[in-house]
């Protein structure tokens, strides 16, 4: 039985939303970041021979068109900040292979953090303590990672905590293993990372991850199996900037889904132009489980405005053998 379905969730945000225009008067200035996002989506796929408005699939939660907001709110007291608040929501248009099309409310971030002298502690809707996933900040981009490729949850409901020290970082998770939405059908993951290195503050970082639980096959909202399958995961990530190259790294190994898994890929970055604001990436992705594939996917992309960027992918699928181009504008405002 659903203990959110997507009804429930377009509930959930309407009350994130109300609780955003509560806090924002001027006397709150100094403590929330309010910000006003939108993107347009569209694209060309060879195998459909026909335009397509998402990045990878009309079901995914990301990327396709919509219009939203992102909201950050800092709880301070006399000893300094104590807690953040994050929500972030939007309405998603979903248009389908049979022309078919849908307005979907969307909860993405969701999540309350407190300090505490061990470390900071999450609830809500936030990220697993799992590989590249964990720390980097991919739902405005066209090229996936692999959790966004539906290895792990990009997010999920949940609790974590994490804790920076002068190495590095260690983060653990305990969430519901099912993504945008939440089912209580005996399903659960557990995840904890290490890393040397935080990408912060040294532009680089290396971590090992590993996750264990029984987890359900969704894709956004949609509940693609209703069983939970057993998952056992471990991966190594790593992440290096320097000058204008970016290098990012993400494999896992074990069984995802009941299904003997290896997911890999690596992204190239190159920035340039008047204060690097034009990007250039290259991304291979290789997984095995249950049958292989491997996709080739290249991106360009370019800061048009400190509020608007443009972007450009073509990606290749080989078991598809499916050529994709898609274009994207990511308005992103602050408010």
């Amino acid at each position: 039985m659903a203990l959110i379905s997507s009804t429930c969730s377009r509930i959930l945000l309407v009350m994130l939303a109300v609780v955003v225009l509560s806090e924002t008067t001027p006397a709150h200035g100094d403590n929330y970041l309010l910000y006003f996002e939108a993107q347009g989506i569209a694209g060309y796929s060879s195998q459909q021979d026909k335009p397509i408005y998402y990045s990878m699939n009309p079901d995914a939660e990301m990327q396709k068109p919509g219009v939203g907001f992102d909201y950050l709110h800092r709880f301070s007291g006399e000893s300094g900040d104590w807690g953040s608040l994050g929500i972030q929501g939007r309405l998603a248009l979903s248009v389908f292979e049979d022309d078919t099309t849908k307005v979907e409310p969307q909860a993405y971030n969701a999540w309350f953090k407190v300090k505490t002298p061990l470390s900071d502690i999450w609830i809500g809707h936030n990220r697993p303590a799992l590989g590249l996933g964990s720390y980097f900040d991919s739902h405005p981009l066209i090229l996936r990672t692999l959790p966004i490729q539906g290895f792990s949850y990009d997010r999920d409901w949940g609790i974590g905590s994490s804790r920076d020290f002068s190495w590095g970082n260690l983060q653990l998770s305990a969430t519901t293993g099912t993504g945008m939405p939440v089912y209580f059908k005996g399903n659960y993951l557990l995840a904890g990372r290490v890393a040397y290195g935080v990408i912060n503050e040294d532009n680089y970082t290396l971590g090992l991850s590993a996750g264990y639980g029984r987890t359900l096959d969704t894709m956004g909202y949609k509940l693609r199996d209703p069983d939970p399958r057993d998952m056992r995961l471990v991966g190594g990530d790593f992440a290096l900037l320097r000058d204008n190259l970016e290098h990012r790294f993400d494999i896992f190994a074990g069984k995802w889904l009941g299904a003997d898994t290896v997911a890999a890929m690596y992204r190239l970055g190159y920035l340039f132009g008047p204060e690097q604001r034009m990007k250039v990436e290259l991304q291979p992705t290789y997984w095995s489980s249950n049958g292989e594939n491997w996709l080739m996917s290249a991106c360009f992309s370019a800061m048009v405005t400190s509020d608007l960027t443009a972007r450009v992918m073509y990606e290749y699928n080989h078991n598809d053998d499916d050529h994709r181009a898609v274009a994207q504008l990511y308005y992103y405002l602050p408010i």
